[in-house]
């Protein structure tokens, strides 16, 4: 069975909410699928004056356990147009896993939020690239076969890069149906390849 690693990082629950519906996603595809995310790397009493979304179900996952699945599907929300430290920091431990080609021909993909529609979703799934086909991942977007991409009659996400969604700027806005279906898409459109290239 192919396996699939849904790793996120969250602020304020939104990508969290996006990385469950890429996990069903994969799971339609049959998939063995996993959840985790990055460590928090602010200051808990930071966070807690902030109002981040502590409790997060999902358990943290280890650098050292990437190279056990077959597909990688990272999200994290858009920091400047670039992707949130916290993944960077993770992301900048596999330092070992890249000596040894530990990642290489595996299957990465990324999805993203941002405070506002033209926050940065782009450019941020965009500056995971180079990252993942440094660690030698098959980087696999989001194809216009998701026709919801397509939508100009409501403010959405989604890009043939990756599945995304706006948060605004106090985070009062959850990611819409649109928004959630792009993900499922992408999670299984991942997974569906990721088995074709393990095969």
């Amino acid at each position: 069975m192919t396996k699939v690693l849904v790793l996120y990082y969250s602020t304020y629950g939104h990508i969290e909410t996006m990385a469950n519906a890429v996990a069903e996603g994969a799971r339609e595809a049959g998939a063995d699928v996993t959840v985790k995310r990055v460590p928090e790397t602010v200051p808990e009493e930071v966070a807690r004056q902030n109002h981040f979304k502590l409790d997060q179900a999902a358990p943290v996952a280890t650098v050292d356990e990437l190279p056990e699945y077959d597909a990688v599907i990272f999200g994290a929300p858009t920091r400047y147009g670039v992707f949130a430290s916290q993944m960077r920091a993770f992301i900048d431990q596999t330092g070992g896993l890249w000596a040894k080609g530990a990642l290489n021909g595996k299957v990465g993909a990324a999805f993203t939020s941002s405070a506002t529609q033209h926050g940065g979703q782009e450019s941020t799934i965009l500056t995971f690239v180079p990252t993942l086909m440094h660690l030698g991942f098959v980087v696999v977007g989001l194809p216009y076969s998701f026709a919801g991409q397509m939508c100009v009659d409501a403010v959405t996400g989604g890009s043939p890069y990756g599945a995304s969604t706006i948060a605004n700027g106090d985070g009062s806005r959850q990611p819409s149906d649109n928004e959630l279906a792009g993900a499922r898409f992408q999670g299984k459109h991942v997974a569906e390849i990721a088995k074709k290239l393990a095969a």
